[in-house]
């Protein structure tokens, strides 16, 4: 069995998941991977505790899910960040939704409006 070199920061990233309202259950990493746009098999090293996400990445995965970067990095501090700045966590029902927002996301924004208008006209 491989070592965990990560464990701490694996329960840390599951603790900012729930946080940030993401679904459990079997397809959480896959849509993982397509939320944060990685392999699933990166989604799957993070989640085990094989791996940790390289700082940048790992940043922007907290500003993502709404939780201080210097707790889900390293453990100090506290996981929420001042009431002020959060706001209410969006929960996904399921892994098409996440895709959706994923896909959306590497949209340009001119498309991006196309996209509202035209689903608003639907």
């Amino acid at each position: 069995m491989p070592q965990k070199p990560h464990k701490e920061f694996s329960k840390r990233l599951h603790q900012a998941w729930d946080y940030a309202g993401i679904v459990k259950g079997r397809h959480r990493t896959a849509a993982l991977a397509e939320y944060f746009e990685v392999s699933r098999e990166s989604a799957r090293k993070w989640a085990v505790g094989l791996s940790k996400p390289a700082s940048e990445r790992l940043t922007a995965m907290a500003v993502q899910m709404k939780v201080n970067s210097d707790w889900l990095s390293t453990g100090r501090g506290t996981m929420e960040l001042a009431e002020s700045v959060r706001e209410t966590p969006t929960k996904y029902d399921n892994a098409e939704e996440v895709r959706l927002v994923g896909l959306v996301r590497k949209l340009p924004r001119k498309k991006q409006r196309a996209l509202i208008q035209l689903l608003e006209e639907s």
